[in-house]
């Protein structure tokens, strides 16, 4: 599964505004205020921020300007990003030299475009079955149901028999659909762009529709589970 996401960085200023001279270039921000004294036996101060606020930290306690520099741990990272619920997709293909289906699954998924339409996917350098995907030329973007932890769990494992028991008809770009699916997107490559561990995919839409009513299958903190209105 894979995962992505950007860190903001909020310009100093509480309003996000930046003084200028007269120039127009941007004016250094005020030098910091001094930290108060520390009596002993009393909880240690935390430096302000640049914007004269207190740094906030994981569990609510205050963290000094510069504690993270080096970033945050991958396993911290997982955690947290894991707290933003996503939907679940499968991508298939045909093999364009064995006929056979092949697929991965992914969680970050997005529209990204209305005209021309485009959404986009992530997949990981290390996926052995992105290079068979993308020979294909056409793609299909399954949206799973509730149903579907299983399937998700098995698309997910590495392994040539990734359909075995698997039940499936074909998109009007020849694609596999699963049975159950949400939706179906019928789609090509239209550009990738490396970023960091991930290659950030754009694909074309070419046709897409419904295909079940029922509940989608959600990951949330490095789990499935399902959606209750």
């Amino acid at each position: 599964m894979s995962t992505h996401a950007a860190r903001l960085i909020a310009p100093h200023g509480a309003a996000g505004h930046t003084s200028t001279v007269r120039d127009g270039t941007p004016a250094p921000p005020p030098p910091l205020p001094p930290l108060p004294p520390v009596r002993p036996g009393s909880p240690p101060v935390a430096a302000p921020a640049s914007n004269g606020r207190t740094a906030p930290a994981a569990n609510g306690r205050p963290v000094a300007n510069g504690d993270h520099a080096s970033g945050p741990t991958g396993q911290h990272f997982r955690n947290v990003l894991g707290r933003f619920a996503t939907g679940v997709v499968a991508i298939t293909a045909l093999d364009p030299v064995t006929g056979e289906p092949c697929g991965l699954v992914a969680n970050s998924f997005t529209s990204v475009s209305l005209d021309p339409p485009l959404v986009a996917f992530c997949v990981a350098h290390t996926s052995t079955s992105w290079p068979r995907l993308r020979s294909a030329g056409r793609l299909c973007v399954n949206v799973l149901a509730e149903h579907h932890e299983q399937v998700s769990r098995q698309l997910a494992a590495r392994g040539d028999d990734k359909f075995a028991g698997l039940t499936w008809t074909s998109s009007p770009g020849g694609s596999p659909v699963l049975d159950g699916a949400l939706a179906w997107i019928d789609c090509s490559v239209e550009a990738e762009h490396p970023a960091g561990d991930h290659v950030i995919v754009v694909a074309r839409v070419h046709d897409l529709d419904t295909h079940t009513d029922r509940g989608p299958l959600v990951f949330f903190r490095g789990g499935y589970g399902r959606f209750g209105a």
